[in-house]
């Protein structure tokens, strides 16, 4: 196997014999098989599409039959890509099974092909980058970008073609260390924006940029181009994947009100539950209305915390509290846990014999051997076999007391965009009149790297006239603390998921029109932790957004060479973490 696309990756340069998540060979191989089945099934879209738009007189079934076919393929590259991030699968017969599906796909796009179109060169999905370039790349030193002989010929398929097959994908890891570099930073990108893409398409959101880019960004990841070209690229992407975070928030706060500011109880009441862990908004809203008046009561885990800042949700009166802290700790939390844990998306571990009886995924997630409760087309799932479950298991005789890595029971959520500029005149004259210093957005992936205690003591080494934003697993580091108020406003808000960024973006922005200056001109900082590959799309899209000075760890990401680490640190002076009080003093410009 062959893998480096999250943070823990073996020594920091790849995971070669199994993965540190716990992905076997096998799957890894099937992940990568997958991957180049979806690019084929983009090249062969976009091949029909052309090929249908060069007939002078379009056959209404055709297209029709067409534009069906294709709107399966938007949901299967979507979830296909959302199928092989990091924590999501581990099942080898799922993936095989998709990979059918996808085939298959590719088969009734390319009979939908018209047969009297022929003699036409690069017919297949080709444009170029539409951003404009920085004039500083052409200064790097980027090695010799020419593809090696192993992908030399990869170019864009003609018609002609009868089979899918006969399309040509490019070896996903050949090729010069500078070009695998920045291909697998566009691929893990675009992984990361299917995580967001799938959330909205469950609530039935879409945009028509968004899904038309993952057929462009496979189809450019299947061509050969300069480093110039992949930078052009890369920040394209960035662009679309901020339309899709926009898009999200909008399927979000539409089908569930605008979250606002909440406590949530760390221990869990006696008598049966279920945690659900994961993401997916959606799916707790149908288990909560599957478990009402059942005497279940329902708590979130790690990622799915912010729930019970949406209203519609936290009208439940059985969504009682938060289970345990962030993904990486599951494997200790769940211990015997006397009740059964639905997995809605990424951030599932190999269970433990304790409680792998327990374990049930849903979606996107697989492992050999748990319960999979499938959903209909319209979206649909019974989750009658979970409910039995945590009805036989009776969960704990009495209170069972929990509480954050630092000792807290309570934890408050709900700091989004939407509660954070309701307030934004107090903001702004706190800011102005110095009650508020500095502002710290500290969030991201969680994991087990020893380095990440440097966001806990980072976090607690903030000044008292300082605001602390964060999001994502991330803030399990610290926020449990007691960190005080400012004016009312408490020091530490949480924003949300990771797929919540577009929050932080959106009050940095607001903060940089109210001051009448640029994003980078702001008493803003921000000190990432990453992990996988929604933390990439993100960080691609804060470059896109030209935001600079941003501090990231524990480690840089093992898929960037020392090349395009000097790019970026060059032209967005982005910052590896150091000690958090040599940071600080940086940040803060202390002597």
């Amino acid at each position: 196997m062959f893998c480096f696309q999250c943070q823990q990756t073996a020594g920091n340069k790849a995971c070669v014999n199994t993965g540190v998540c716990g992905k076997q060979p096998s799957t890894s191989n099937l992940q990568d098989e997958l991957i180049c089945e979806l690019i084929r099934l983009a090249e062969a879209a976009e091949l029909t599409k052309k090929s249908i738009q060069q007939k002078k007189e379009t056959d209404p079934k055709l297209l029709s039959r067409y534009l069906n076919n294709r709107k399966s393929a938007d949901r299967l590259l979507i979830d296909g890509l959302f199928t092989t991030l990091t924590n999501v699968n581990f099942d080898d017969k799922s993936i095989k099974d998709y990979i059918n599906e996808v085939q298959k796909n590719q088969k009734d796009i390319m009979r939908c092909m018209p047969t009297d179109i022929c003699n036409i060169s690069d017919i297949a999905y080709k444009n170029s980058p539409t951003t404009n370039m920085n004039s500083s790349i052409a200064n790097m030193n980027f090695s010799d970008t020419n593809m090696n002989s192993s992908t030399a010929n990869i170019n864009p398929p003609t018609c002609g073609l009868k089979d899918p097959h006969d399309i040509p994908v490019i070896s996903l890891w050949d090729g010069t260390d500078d070009i695998v570099s920045l291909r697998s930073t566009l691929l893990f990108g675009l992984k990361g924006m299917a995580a967001y893409a799938h959330h909205a398409m469950n609530l039935g959101y879409q945009n028509d940029n968004v899904t038309t880019w993952f057929y462009k960004g496979l189809c450019e990841v299947n061509r050969e181009h300069s480093v110039e070209e992949w930078i052009e690229l890369i920040m394209e992407f960035g662009k679309v994947n901020y339309q899709c975070m926009e898009l999200l928030d909008k399927a979000n706060t539409e089908s569930f009100g605008t979250p606002t500011p909440t406590k949530v109880h760390t221990d869990i009441r006696k008598g049966p539950f279920i945690v659900v862990s994961g993401h997916d908004l959606r799916d707790l809203d149908l288990l909560l209305k599957q478990t009402e008046g059942t005497g279940i009561n329902v708590y979130t885990h790690c990622e799915m915390l912010p729930a019970h800042g949406y209203p519609k949700l936290a009208a439940y009166k059985h969504l009682a509290g938060n289970f345990g802290t962030a993904w990486q700790s599951q494997q200790t939390e769940f211990e015997n846990i006397p009740a059964p844990v639905l997995f809605t998306t990424n951030c599932l571990m190999p269970p433990r014999p304790s409680y792998e009886d327990r374990i049930y995924t849903t979606s996107v997630v697989g492992y050999e051997g748990m319960v999979h409760i499938e959903g209909t087309k319209d979206g649909k799932k019974d989750f009658t076999p979970i409910i039995k479950h945590a009805l036989k298991l009776g969960g704990y005789e009495h209170d069972h007391s929990m509480s954050g890595i630092n000792g807290g029971h309570i934890l408050t959520t709900g700091f989004a965009h939407g509660a954070v500029l309701s307030h934004a005149d107090k903001l702004t004259a706190a800011i102005k009149n110095g009650d508020i210093k500095h502002i710290f957005l500290v969030g991201g992936c969680d994991g087990a790297h020893p380095g990440r205690n440097y966001y806990t003591e980072f976090v607690k080494q903030t000044p008292m006239d300082s605001l602390v934003l964060t999001l994502a697993c991330g803030k399990y580091r610290f926020n449990d603390l007691d960190l005080g108020e400012i004016d009312g406003i408490p020091r530490i808000l949480d924003m949300g998921q990771c797929n919540d960024s577009y929050s932080a973006i959106k009050v940095a922005l607001a903060l940089a029109e109210a001051f009448n200056c640029d994003i980078n001109e702001l008493p803003l900082t921000l000190v990432l932790s990453w992990y996988e590959q929604k933390a990439v799309c993100i960080l691609l899209t804060l470059l896109a957004l030209g935001v600079k000075n941003i501090y990231l760890g524990p480690t840089l990401p093992a898929f960037m060479t020392e090349t395009v680490v000097r790019f970026l640190v060059d032209t967005y002076n982005l910052q590896p973490i150091t000690a958090p009080e040599q940071d600080m003093d940086a940040i803060l410009g202390r002597g």
